[in-house]
C-alpha cells in the first residue's frame, strides 16, 4: 500500500531492477526483482531461478521507502529516486543490518568476466565447517546451461531453496534473497574439487567443499529426531493466539492422526512446509486428521510473536492452530527443554506423525521444499501414502 504522493517527489520507475546486499569481506549478494503498479499501490516481484516473491506493502513518503517481506518480519528501510533505492535490510527482533542498494534498468544478477570453464551440472558430496564440531554434510543439486546455473543445496535440516547464479572461469557463484535468507555461495572448482565459502548476511560466515557424486544420498531424515528412552507418548501445552492453552489430550485430537509441525514463521523452509500442509488439508479428507503447529519465535515480545503467527495465518490462509511455545529465542536447546522428550530438534522444521492411539510413529527432521526436483515430488508421494496408511488403521 502507498500514501499519497506529492507529484513533486520521486516515483518508483516501472521495471526490472538489480539489488545488491553487502554481506562480509567486502562481498555483494545480487539479486532481480521488478516494480509495478497495482490497484493499491507499488507492486515488487523478487526473482530467484523459478521462484518468484510477490511484496505488496510498500510504504512511499516522500523520498522515504519502507518495502515489508511478505510473512516475514525483516523489511528495506531505506530512500529512493527514480532509478536507485539505498537503504538497509533490516531484523528487528534480531538486531541485524544489512547494506542493500538497488540500481533501476539493469536485469543482471552476477557478471561473468570469463567464460564458463567448468560445469557443475549434477550432484555434490558436500560437508561445510570440515573439520569442525559444526560440520555438517550437504547435498549440491545444480543445473547449468551455459554460464547459468540454478539449483539447491540440501541438508539434514531442510534445503537452501531457489539458488541462481553463474560459472564464471573456474568460479561458481550464486544468491538467494527470500526474503528472510541473505545466502551468497562462491567457490572455486580445481581438479573437480569444489572449496568456497558460505554467506549468511553480514553475520556468519562458513567454508565448505564438495566434490561430483551422483549416487551420494543424505542420511534418512526420518532416523534422525526420535523418542528418548522413557517416554512412549509427546506432551505439551502451549497457548494458541485466543490465549488458550491447547494439549493433545483435548477432545478433539482423540481417536485421530495427529500431524504436529514445530516451526517458526521466520523459516522458509517451514514456510514451504505449512504451504504443503495447507495445500494437503485442502485437497484431503480431514474426518481423522488433525494438524498443529508450535512455533519456537525469536520475536523479543509475546505481542509481537503472535502478531507473526497471525500473519502467518492470514498469508496462507491456514486453518489448523499454531500454538506459541517460544518467545524471544529460537535457539534449538532451548526449544528442546520445551520438548524433552525427544532426542533432540535438530530442525525447523520437524514434524511428528502421531497415530490413533497418540503413539509416535514417525519423526521426520527437516523439509525438502520445491526446490529441490524430484526430492520433492517424491516426498509429497510418500507424505500421502503414509497418513492415508495411519488413518486406515
Amino acid at each position: 500500500m502507498n500514501s499519497c504522493k506529492d507529484q513533486t517527489v520521486p516515483s518508483l520507475s516501472a521495471g526490472t531492477w538489480r539489488g545488491t546486499m553487502e554481506v562480509q569481506d567486502g562481498q555483494l549478494l545480487p539479486f532481480n526483482f521488478s516494480i509495478g503498479n497495482g490497484s493499491e499501490g507499488y507492486i515488487m516481484e523478487i526473482y530467484n531461478a523459478d521462484e518468484v516473491l510477490s511484496i505488496d506493502e510498500i510504504i512511499i513518503n516522500n523520498d522515504s521507502i519502507i518495502i515489508k517481506m511478505p510473512v516475514f518480519e525483516g523489511y528495506i528501510s531505506g530512500r529512493f529516486t527514480n532509478s536507485i533505492i539505498e537503504g538497509n535490510f533490516i531484523k528487528e527482533s534480531l538486531d541485524r543490518v544489512v547494506p542493500f542498494t538497488a540500481n533501476f534498468n539493469d536485469s543482471t544478477r552476477f557478471v561473468p568476466s570469463k567464460a564458463a570453464a567448468i560445469n557443475v551440472q549434477g550432484n555434490w558430496e558436500a560437508v561445510f565447517s570440515k573439520g569442525t564440531e559444526d560440520a555438517y554434510v550437504a547435498k549440491g543439486i545444480f543445473k547449468q546451461d551455459g554460464e547459468k546455473v540454478t539449483g539447491t543445496i540440501r541438508t539434514t535440516t531442510g534445503d537452501y531453496r531457489y539458488l541462481e547464479g553463474v560459472v564464471d572461469g573456474d568460479s561458481l557463484k550464486l544468491s538467494t534473497f527470500d526474503g528472510t535468507h541473505v545466502f551468497l555461495f562462491l567457490a572455486r572448482i580445481n581438479d573437480g574439487i569444489m572449496n568456497g565459502t558460505f554467506y549468511s548476511g553480514n553475520h556468519f560466515q562458513e567454508p565448505f567443499e564438495a566434490v561430483p557424486n551422483e549416487s551420494y544420498e543424505l542420511p534418512d531424515a526420518t532416523t534422525l529426531t526420535y523418542l528418548n528412552e522413557g517416554y512412549e507418548r509427546v506432551n505439551f501445552s502451549f497457548p494458541d493466539i485466543n490465549g488458550n492453552l491447547i494439549t493433545l489430550d483435548d477432545h478433539q485430537f482423540q481417536d485421530k492422526v495427529v500431524i504436529i509441525q514445530i516451526m517458526g514463521t521466520w523459516c522458509p523452509n517451514c514456510l514451504d512446509e505449512s504451504k504443503f500442509l495447507v495445500e494437503y488439508l485442502k485437497e484431503n479428507s480431514q474426518d481423522d486428521l488433525e494438524v498443529i503447529a508450535l512455533a519456537f519465535e525469536y520475536a523479543k515480545t509475546e505481542e509481537a510473536a503472535f502478531k507473526g503467527i497471525n500473519r502467518l495465518k492470514n498469508r496462507l490462509g491456514i486453518s489448523y492452530p499454531i500454538l506459541l511455545a517460544q518467545y524471544g529465542s529460537s535457539d534449538k536447546k532451548t526449544a528442546n527443554e520445551k520438548l524433552p522428550m525427544l532426542n533432540h530438534i535438530l530442525s525447523y522444521p520437524t514434524t511428528i506423525f502421531i497415530d490413533k492411539e497418540s503413539e509416535v510413529r514417525r519423526i521426520h527432521t527437516g523439509f525438502n521444499g520445491p526446490a529441490t526436483g524430484e526430492t520433492y515430488i517424491e516426498f509429497k508421494q510418500d507424505f500421502k501414502e503414509f497418513v492415508n496408511s495411519l488413518i486406515a488403521e
